[in-house]
């Protein structure tokens, strides 16, 4: 039972921290591009995370463990935070994250496809519903910049589910900070070729809260989020604590709107509801 409860209480934390990631993405878009944000924060990721294994002597994985690190890495430490970075560009926090209300759809989609479950047929009537209702509010914005901006949020989810189900089984071995710490260093070289490729022309350009946003999903997003959240999922269980990713959306609305003064609109609000209800269906029936 206090397995359980620490489980949970460590998952919860995790998804207050990954709350603030798109929010603080939104604001360091504005002063550095895309590709130099998600390459420099795996690398300041990586080199803390290097640190916490070096300082704690932890033993290298195994070479069967590598293929399982790069899709870890490919999900979450590349693909999410890029994507995400591109879509907001033309798209507001407030407005992506209705996206990640399918997330833990996404996560329990490719449990199924890991774990070779067969989840009962209300699972994929939750799910196709909740597909609809994004696909609906997406294409109800209109406009080309709209549109790119929801088709990356959708990839972005995708690759982030996959990276969470895979960090979760592979964390049972491995333990939890560990997975991301490996899987970070097994990016941190080619994150930091793309970092002096894209390094920025003149930095007095750049404002504080861009720096600010910088060092948030740097420290924050990419490493300690994941200490806790991989450790709730290896403590409380995938499906159990992973429930937990239902808060976010809401959590994440109300971020934007208190540090960003962004308008949080009723049908948003109502949107990421409906979402929700869904993945709780879903995970239900799984």
């Amino acid at each position: 039972m206090q397995r359980a409860t620490d489980g949970w209480g460590s998952g919860l934390l995790g998804v207050v921290i990954f709350s603030g990631s798109l929010p603080a993405t939104r604001v360091a878009v504005g002063g550095f591009s895309p590709l130099f944000l998600t390459s420099a924060r795996a690398v300041i990721a990586a080199a803390l995370g290097a640190l916490l294994l070096w300082g704690l002597r932890q033993r290298r994985p195994a070479r069967g463990d590598l293929a399982s690190l790069a899709v870890v890495a490919l999900g979450v430490v590349v693909g999410f935070p890029l994507l995400t970075a591109m879509a907001l560009r033309s798209i507001t926090s407030a407005h992506s994250i209705v996206f990640i209300g399918l997330l833990p759809l996404a996560t329990a989609v490719f449990g199924v496809l890991r774990g070779g479950e067969r989840p009962r047929p209300a699972f994929w009537l939750f799910s196709g519903l909740g597909s609809l209702t994004v696909a609906g509010f997406a294409l109800a914005q209109g406009g080309a910049g709209a549109l790119t901006g929801d088709l990356l949020m959708v990839a972005a989810v995708l690759l982030c589910g996959l990276g969470y189900a895979e960090g979760a089984a592979l964390s049972r071995r491995l333990g939890g900070w560990q997975v991301i710490s490996w899987a970070l260093l097994l990016a941190a070289p080619a994150m930091a070729v793309l970092a002096l490729a894209t390094w920025p022309g003149g930095w007095g350009a750049v404002a504080a809260p861009a720096w600010i946003g910088l060092a948030y999903v740097s420290v924050f997003s990419m490493l300690v989020g994941f200490v806790f959240w991989y450790r709730g999922l290896a403590l409380g269980g995938i499906a159990g604590v992973g429930q937990l990713q239902l808060l976010q959306p809401f959590l994440g609305l109300a971020l934007a709107a208190l540090l960003l003064g962004e308008p949080v609109a009723p049908a948003m609000v109502a949107v990421a509801g409906l979402v929700v209800l869904c993945v709780a269906g879903a995970k239900r029936f799984a």
